[in-house]
């Protein structure tokens, strides 16, 4: 693997500049911020949050989480933050995809696919029709009681992820539920290019700790190393 998300390590949802270098600290390549949210409180204001960007070494990158489904809205947004890729996790218009490759062509596009039980089939079907169109693909999980599709702190049926490892030629970064305990089982069963975690690394107070961010990203990088 030779692209931007080989064997990365992505930790989303950053309070302040003290969590991000944390982050930086542990080995984290990319790093999240959700904005513009459906189900979720933001975590920090945009200005805030673009500040902790330029402060980023430069082999760290930052991810755009959000709800925006217009081209124009999501390439301002992302351009103010000072992200390298945008992580779209609504059903937003491919035609509205292409204008956001045109209107920020370096911003890399990563497209949330959903696993939902019964769902597999017409995830597939997604990831086939929107390749041409993105850059890589993140799969999450659907929380039936809330009706949340990121930072539900639930794991999903792997092999739907690993079906769609093999059904597309983009990168597939593997989120939902990731902890220390489990990214290792995640990484040999599943084979993403990529792994994301919030919520696996973070204690009660809702803030990354230490003695779990390091883990994950060991555990990771071992699982990845195996992987080769």
């Amino acid at each position: 693997m030779t692209h931007a998300f080989a064997g990365a390590v992505q930790i989303a949802g950053v309070i302040d500049r003290a969590e991000a270098d944390l982050l930086v600290a542990c080995g984290v390549e990319w790093i999240g911020f959700p904005l513009r949210l459906a189900h979720h409180r933001e975590d920090l204001a945009d200005a805030d949050a673009a500040g902790i960007v330029r402060a980023l070494p430069s082999h760290v990158r930052a991810v755009l989480i959000t709800y925006l489904t217009s081209a124009s809205e999501i390439a301002a947004l992302a351009d103010l933050l000072g992200a390298a890729a945008v992580q779209l996790h609504a059903d937003v218009r491919s035609d509205e995809i292409a204008r956001l490759h045109e209107l920020a062509p370096r911003l890399l596009v990563i497209k949330s696919l959903v696993v939902r039980p019964g769902g597999a089939d017409a995830l597939e079907s997604s990831a086939r029709a929107l390749a041409p169109l993105v850059d890589a693909f993140l799969t999450d999980t659907f929380d039936p009681e809330t009706g949340a599709t990121g930072a539900t702190g639930l794991t999903h049926d792997w092999s739907v992820s690993a079906r769609l490892v093999a059904a597309t030629a983009r990168p597939v970064i593997l989120a939902g539920g990731l902890r220390p305990s489990n990214v290792a089982t995640a990484i040999a069963r599943v084979r993403p290019a990529a792994v994301d975690a919030h919520t696996g690394v973070e204690g009660p107070d809702g803030r990354k700790r230490r003695d779990l961010v390091e883990p994950f990203v060991v555990e990771a990088k071992r699982a990845f190393a195996g992987l080769a």
